[in-house]
């Protein structure tokens, strides 16, 4: 597996069939993807994990983190949120952040993340608002 540098167009395809397969790709646009930090993981020449980051000051936000659905459990997102990790401390982002799904809480936590705040929904999807403080 091979995670690099993406463009953001590059991510929709895959932002939209894992994460909103009934809303059109235009729904998996997000504000500042022009400017934001793309990563995909590759096996084969396939992109199989994509993941967005936007960077604002020292706080950086993950959003849009999805891996193909025959993918999913062999270690590729959590191999991809070690890249993106270290990526961010070699910039000196302090922050890091996230909204998780409710179904990916435990995901995260193994990362050092910690929710705060009340449970929210985003097109019926329960969420919750994760962090943690790099180094």
């Amino acid at each position: 597996m091979e995670i690099r540098s993406i463009s953001w167009e590059q991510t929709i395809p895959l932002r939209q069939s894992v994460l909103w397969p009934n809303k059109p790709p235009e729904y998996c646009h997000v504000d500042g993807d022009h400017d934001a930090m793309h990563f995909g993981a590759f096996v084969n020449g396939e992109l199989i994990c994509v993941a967005s980051v936007y960077i604002k000051s020292d706080k950086a936000r993950l959003r849009k983190f999805a891996t193909k659905t025959d993918y999913q459990g062999q270690g590729i997102g959590s191999k991809m949120l070690t890249f993106i990790i270290n990526t961010l401390n070699n910039r000196g982002v302090k922050v890091f952040c996230c909204d998780a799904r409710e179904s990916a809480l435990s995901f995260y936590e193994r990362f050092g993340m910690q929710s705060y705040g009340e449970r929210f929904y985003k097109a019926d999807v329960s969420y919750f608002k994760m962090e943690v403080a790099l180094k």
